[in-house]
This record gives C-alpha cells, structure tokens and sequence, in this order.
C-alpha cells in the first residue's frame, strides 16, 4: 500500500471527477489568485462561490491544474484550501468556479479495499468501478426520519457487550490516553461482525501508513476485510485531506445506510443496510482542523481552535442513526475515538465529543498497566442508548455487575488498611477479583453473545469463587467450548429467552457437571511454573 497519494494524483483524480458530473454547469466565474501560502488561496471576485464548493486553479507556470475547497465566504474574498501540487500556484494565476460540491465516489466496489479521502484507492490494488457519488457534507436525517435504538451491536467483548452494551444507530465514544487499547477495541468490533450483515468502514487519520498497513492485515487474517472498508489520511498526508477524511468515512456509510443490497433507494419494502464507523481518531481531525482554520486568519478560541469546532464534530456525528420503516430501518453505528492528554477527559475536544455522543468508554492507563485488558473503567464509562438493544439474558445476568465491580473496588481500597475483616465482607472481595479476572480479554478472541451471557452466569451463581483466580479465565474458555459442542440448543435459547425456570436449572447442573471435572483435571494435572505463563 503507498504511503501517501502522490501530489500530481490528486488533481487528475478531482478532474476525472468533474469530467463525470451529469449536469453541465451553465456558467463559470473566472478571477485569479490575489495571495497563496501554506496551501490557502485567497481569491477575490468569485461572488457566486458555494461555501463548500471545488474551485479550479490553473497555474501559469506549468499549466497544471490544482483544486481547491471553498472554505471562507467574506466580503471581498474566497478563503480555499488545497489539494494536489500547491508549489505550482503563484498569486496571478486563474482560478473558477466549478458549480460542484465536493463529493467521493461510493459503492461496494469499495469494500476490502483502502482508499484515501478522495475515494480513490491507494492499496495497489487496482482501480475500483463506482457509478454512484456522494456529497462530504450532507444534512442529518430529522427526527421524523429516526426510530430509536433496538438492535445491538455486538463487539464480542465480554466488559462492553455487558455493562456498556452499543446498539444500531448508536454515537459511543472510545477514549483514553495513548497506548490503552482503543483502536484494539474498534478492531474487535469489526472481526465481530462477520456474518452479522453489517458494513464497516475504518477511518484513520494522522497515522502512520504503517499502522494502517498493519490493520489492513489484521483484518484479512481473520477474514474481516471482505466487509470492511478503510478510509486512510495518514500523517504524512495534508490538513485538508486529514480534514475531510471522516467526512468520506460517513458518505460512504451513508450510502449503504440509504440503499438496500440490490443498490436502490431503501424503503419499507427495500430494507436499507447497516454500517459501523469508526473514526480513530477525531482528536487529529481537530488539530487539522485548527491548523486548516489558523491560516485561513479564523479568530482563535480556546487552545487555539476554532470557535465551530464543535459543530464540525456534531455534523458528523449527527449523520449517524437508526432510521425509520419508511427509509427502510437501516443504520449507521458511529464509533469515534478520541486520545486524551494524561487522562484529562475535562479538556476541550474530549468534553465537546463526550456532550455529542450517547455514552463513552473510558480506559484508564493504571488499569492498562495492571494488567485489565480492556482497561475499561467502568465507574466513568456509561452507554446511554444501548441497553435498550440488548438481549434479554443479557440484560439479566448483566443487571447488577456493574454495581458489584464499583462496590469491590470501594472494599478493595479500603481492606488494604486493615486484616480484620468479616466474612460477608471477605466473601464480596473474593468474588468481587473474581468477576474481575473474568471480564479479561485478549485481542481478536472476541466472544459470541450467548458465551458471554454464559460466562456471566456462572460467575453470578458463585461458580468461580472457589477457584484460584489464575484458573479464572482457563475455566471460562473450557467452559464455553464443552457447552458450545455439547449443549448447542441449549444456549441458543438464551438468544430469545431469560435464565430462568427450568433453563437456568439446566445451565446450573452442565457447569456443576463441568466444575466437576474441571477441578479434578487441574488437581492432577501438573503445576506449570509461573515463569513458562505467557499472555493469551
């Protein structure tokens, strides 16, 4: 995969683009470039400018053409950013208007494929046949147009799916420091739609192409490009296209949200489709935003960004919802990431993108270190959607966790002080590192929701507090695998039914059956020094 799209790709990419449009544009305004640096254009004259819309520079130097987006309307003068070989620009040059919005060619030829913000492919791959566009910037559907959250999106993460469950149309916000594990979550949840007829599409702005690599081949080894799209403005890549790019992402989720599989309008009886999005990270969206903004001369705010940074991010998350029967009940699920400073979730760009979204999951750096993976922590992390999408035996088993995860680590804080404690109180704290112990969670091993809602199962009814808290997750793992070949219709019951009456007295005595014979493996079985233990 190259590295960057090369400079003088990108005006024959716009002009290609141009040169499809269906309508003729009746007329153009010409004027010429009054002041060019640090890849702006100042132009005068063009009264009729769109905000939003491409203009096209014609350099009296070499003849190349180069294109631009309106970005300021004022008085006397058009502010426009630049994409392609700006070096080619000199004050002087023409410039025109093209009667265009900008938009990104869309459709499923997209899908296993890296593009750039431009939608043209920067995989090597070849070129990829679309006959639809559409426009970066598009309005929200109104309220009207909206039916609330009902249907779950499962990442396959135990901590997630349990106590911060995400559903179909839902904004829920991944942030953290550096290094904690967000992308690695956003990465989870995309293998995890295999199968689940969902789209997803990975925007990664201002990181470095090898990273971008990588996560293109962690996709393809567990079979989750097929359905996947990657939308890349790397670091190296310029403040306008690290700009636009989770625009792109969400035109291009836009599309299959609002058609159906045969590629037509979705209606009541076109169902339209669903999509993931994950913009990793809106954090450097922002600060190409800022810079974008600074030398277009807008009045700074606080840190220096723009006073509309917030309606940039609310814009583009807005577009994302569940729609209503009318427009054929599809979805796009947002996921946005966004990096914190410290843990400092109180700074400008986290608190913006926190009071947007419909929840947060927050990961603590100490929880990272000490080993909690996810480090999800959970007394911050809130999901003020989902829990309306969730399965009925998982909203169960799940009811009280969060509560008795908050109250142990209260007790753990507190009993480092002193030994004497009382059995009911040594009792929650046994069970407490237990549950604990029992939500981690390796990479790529996600977990199909009924496991889950087992795994959860057996450590509310005290299966797991006996055990030392090493044997934890090796019980959980054997556990899922002895039911998931033995007792197959049993647990797709707890797809559609709660653990209750005779299906909870069933599930009780296969995992005492299995305990059984799990004690007595690990009993004769021998002790592994602690040095040979490798992480999952």
């Amino acid at each position: 995969m190259t590295d960057t799209l090369k400079m003088e790709d990108i005006a024959q990419v716009l002009a290609q683009r141009l040169d499809s449009l269906s309508a003729v544009v009746d007329t153009q305004e010409l004027s010429y470039v009054d002041e060019v640096g640090d890849g702006i254009a100042r132009v005068s004259g063009l009264r009729g400018a769109m905000a939003g819309e491409l203009l096209e520079f014609k350099s009296g130097l070499t003849g190349e053409t180069v294109y631009g987006l309106v970005q300021n309307l004022e008085r006397d003068e058009v502010g426009a950013v630049l994409f392609g070989n700006v070096a080619v620009i000199r004050e002087g040059d023409e410039c025109r208007t093209t009667g265009h919005i900008m938009d990104i060619p869309v459709g499923r030829g997209m899908l296993g494929r890296v593009v750039n913000p431009l939608g043209d492919p920067i995989d090597g791959l070849g070129e990829i046949h679309t006959t639809d566009y559409r426009p970066i910037e598009f309005k929200a559907p109104g309220v009207i147009d909206r039916t609330p959250v009902c249907e779950p999106v499962q990442t396959g993460i135990l901590a997630i799916d349990s106590m911060i469950p995400i559903g179909r149309g839902q904004r829920e916000l991944i942030i953290g420091d550096r290094k904690t594990g967000k992308t690695a979550i956003a990465i989870d949840a995309i293998i995890n739609q295999r199968g689940k007829d969902m789209v997803c599409i990975y925007v990664a702005v201002g990181q470095k192409a090898s990273t971008v690599a990588s996560i293109r081949e962690t996709l393809a080894k567990h079979h989750a490009l097929d359905y996947t799209i990657i939308v890349s403005a790397t670091a190296a890549d310029s403040a306008p296209l690290q700009y636009i790019a989770p625009m792109a992402g969400a035109a291009i989720g836009e599309y299959f949200m609002y058609n159906g599989s045969n590629g037509k309008p979705a209606s009541a009886d076109n169902p339209g489709g669903h999509v993931l999005v994950v913009y990793d990270d809106l954090s450097k969206q922002a600060v190409a935003y800022r810079q974008m903004s600074l030398t277009l001369r807008r009045p700074p705010g606080r840190e220096a960004y723009p006073g509309d940074i917030f309606y940039l991010h609310s814009r583009l998350l807005e577009r994302a919802c569940k729609l209503s029967r009318e427009n054929g009940y599809g979805s796009m699920t947002a996921l946005p990431l966004i990096e914190t400073q410290d843990g400092d979730v109180s700074a400008y760009i986290p608190t913006n993108v926190i009071s947007i979204t419909d929840g947060q999951i927050y990961l603590q750096s100490d929880l990272f270190h000490q080993g909690q993976r996810p480090a999800v922590d959970v007394g911050i992390s809130v999901s003020r959607v989902g829990g309306a999408a969730q399965v009925k035996s998982m909203k169960q088993v799940s009811g009280s966790l969060r509560l008795d995860l908050a109250s142990y680590q209260e007790l753990a804080g507190f009993s480092q002080f002193g030994s004497d404690l009382d059995q009911a109180t040594q009792r929650q704290l046994t069970h407490g590192a237990r549950m604990t112990e029992l939500l981690k969670q390796p990479r790529f091993r996600t977990l199909d929701v009924v496991d889950q809602v087992l795994a959860l199962f057996a450590g509310n009814e005290g299966f797991v507090d006996d055990l030392p808290v090493s044997q934890v997750i090796p019980f959980r793992d054997e556990l899922i695998a002895h039911m998931d070949s033995s007792f197959g219709q049993l647990l797709e019951r707890l797809r559609a039914e709660k653990v209750e009456g005779d299906l909870a007295d069933k599930l009780r005595q296969a995992i005492a059956d299995f305990k059984s014979d799990f004690v007595a493996r690990r009993a004769t079985a021998p002790e592994t020094p602690a040095a040979e233990v490798k992480e999952n």
